[in-house]
């Protein structure tokens, strides 16, 4: 089966946008005013490639009766004008202004690449983080979204077992379905390294690292959904301690 293009990864990085330039001395203007934090949680995906991330994310959905939107379908949405603007326009009229001070305090701390393309995908990232109780697969959610209302997954697993795996699912031989994972797993690092300004190697900035070879997929699912409403809760009661003060 040949690989799909994707055109993030392989892209080249457009020159930045031109920043207006800060006095040295005196006011600099109020920094950018960030609405409240989302009050339900989201969980962004990271995986290795063959690590079986994507099926994991649809058994932590269905149990926990959530929406999964893969990589494709991400950038399908940031891609594709008018069903991006509809999109858009749909969110809760709220959602609008923390999306964009989080978009902004992103770009401010060059935590984000000032590549159209990804400014947008981040962009239906947030979107989708403001509303919650969805599951995000890849592209960088984990990068995007405040550590705050988001559990950020990372699935890894031995590379026999995932290449392996690939060979199966892609019904390669065991050399193409090396080069495969290779291959994916290179595309991924360089994406987030490039865009993100990160390392999926990286442990630190998850708060779970699963392995599904040693769990299997049913038992990280369920650790997945175990950890989302342990930190929705304490989500919840942050959000009720803001409201009182």
């Amino acid at each position: 089966m040949p690989e799909q293009h994707t055109p993030f990864a392989e892209d080249p990085v457009l020159p930045p946008f031109p920043e207006t330039p800060v006095p040295l001395h005196g006011f600099r203007g109020p920094a950018p005013e960030v609405s409240p934090l989302p009050r339900a949680l989201t969980i962004a995906i990271s995986r290795e490639a063959g690590a079986r991330g994507g099926t994991i994310a649809k058994r932590a959905a269905e149990k926990l009766g959530w929406q999964v939107f893969s990589q494709d379908l991400i950038e399908y949405i940031s891609q594709e004008g008018a069903f991006r603007q509809e999109f858009l326009n749909d969110l809760p009229a709220a959602a609008t202004p923390w999306v964009d001070g989080q978009l902004q305090q992103l770009l401010k701390d060059q935590n984000l690449s000032r590549n159209p393309t990804i400014v947008e995908l981040a962009r239906i990232v947030l979107s989708l983080g403001a509303q919650g109780e969805v599951i995000l697969l890849g592209r960088g959610a984990g990068c995007i979204l405040p550590a705050r209302s988001t559990l950020h997954v990372r699935f890894v697993a031995p590379l026999e077992d995932r290449i392996a795996y690939m060979g199966q699912w892609l019904r390669l031989t065991h050399d193409e379905a090396a080069e495969q994972v290779r291959k994916r797993d290179l595309r991924r690092a360089d994406f987030v390294s490039t865009h993100f300004h990160r390392r999926p190697s990286d442990v630190h900035q998850y708060d779970l690292v699963l392995n599904s070879s040693a769990l299997g997929e049913e038992t990280c699912a369920d650790l997945v959904v175990h950890a989302a409403k342990a930190k929705q809760a304490a989500l919840t009661a942050a959000g009720h301690e803001d409201g009182a003060a």
